[in-house]
């Protein structure tokens, strides 16, 4: 009942009579709404303000976005424009998020009858690829400044490494010796790393918009598989095209699971890589500058670095940020990423000139 007393602060199309938790999310909570008829028609979440401080500025960028991708469906004739882009519906007192007092609420249209996938296949990632590359694009000419960053520094490197040194500094778990040869190979690769940083001081590489969290899982399709929408925009920011990129390589070609205990499963799938790069390069090449394409594979050594840095520091710290189920949990998580990007490294070469060809 308490649920259901947050849509009055909506308005909303249709009366709600009905909630229930809805996807697997671990950020936010989730609800599927039904209406009269028996019918869902809404989606609601409760935003977790914990990791996402500015709910204003969150809903801002969503809102900017959503309405930017609309106006590209519609300059295209793109019919049926509330099955491939998110709605969300106003408060109210005109703002597209509710505070009780304690939570902050939003709620979106359900876009019927999709579905979306966990698991990948060649034929999944060239579809994948496509609807980012499609993302990126319709967003290629929204100026940077127009968003600001939901998460400040998410994908810096720069930024990880000095949290990364600052754990070792306090070292307050006492754990330091024990991880001393992957801090090790840490600070080997640790300037390399950097690049997309110094590029950009050097002007020779630009922010564009980013959706920060490219899994498959976070594309819907229709019935017949066909890309509806990208959905799960909370990270949408300013950002590097080669971040998005690494964060589906990262995710999606790797072989095993991201802390796998038996790291002989973990292996980057080149086919899953290529049909990606594939897919994502027919809709991104006509914007992206040549230094943006040949960084490309680049970015997915980048990002599994960056998730390394980050298991280790977090274990280091005592396991302070990342949910763990044992001790030694982001341990296992670090030598997982650790392996799949020793994988990376060794498929470096052709992975680029698989991407050369656009250049």
């Amino acid at each position: 009942m308490q649920i259901l007393r947050i849509p009055e602060a909506f308005r909303l199309e249709e009366k709600v009579v009905a909630a229930e938790r809805f996807g697997n999310g671990h950020i936010n909570d989730t609800w599927k709404l039904y209406v009269e008829g028996g019918l869902p028609k809404y989606v609601l979440q409760r935003i977790n303000h914990h990791i996402f401080k500015d709910v204003d500025l969150l809903q801002s960028n969503i809102s900017k976005v959503t309405s930017h991708i609309r106006a590209k469906l519609t300059e295209r004739g793109e019919m049926d424009i509330d099955r491939k882009a998110l709605r969300f519906l106003q408060t109210m007192d005109g703002k597209t998020y509710h505070f009780d007092g304690e939570s902050y609420w939003r709620i979106c249209l359900l876009i019927p009858r999709s579905m979306s996938y966990d698991s990948i296949t060649p034929a999944l990632s060239y579809s994948a690829g496509k609807a980012f590359g499609d993302f990126h694009q319709m967003l290629s000419d929204m100026p940077e400044d127009e968003l600001g960053e939901t998460i400040p520094d998410f994908h810096n490197m720069e930024f990880r490494l000095r949290q990364f040194e600052d754990a070792l500094q306090a070292d307050p778990a006492g754990r330091k010796k024990e991880v001393a040869g992957l801090i090790g190979e840490i600070g080997l690769r640790a300037k390399a790393m950097c690049i997309q940083e110094e590029l950009y001081r050097e002007g020779k590489l630009k922010k564009r918009i980013n959706h920060c969290d490219t899994k498959v899982n976070n594309i819907l399709f229709d019935e017949a598989g066909s890309v509806l929408c990208v959905i799960d925009l909370d990270t949408v920011m300013p950002g590097f095209v080669l971040s998005d990129m690494g964060d589906f390589i990262r995710t999606g070609a790797n072989t095993g699971a991201e802390d796998d205990e038996d790291l002989s499963r973990v292996e980057v799938d080149m086919d899953i890589f290529k049909a990606y790069a594939q897919g994502y390069m027919e809709e991104a090449a006509s914007f992206l500058t040549p230094v943006e394409i040949g960084l490309l594979p680049y970015g997915g050594r980048l990002l599994t670095y960056m998730q390394t840095v980050r298991f280790l520091t977090d274990y280091i710290n005592g396991d302070t940020y990342y949910k763990i189920h044992h001790p030694h949990h982001n341990l296992q998580r670090t030598k997982a990423q650790f392996k799949l990007l020793q994988s990376l490294e060794a498929h470096a070469t052709e992975m680029d000139n698989f991407i050369k060809q656009w250049i």
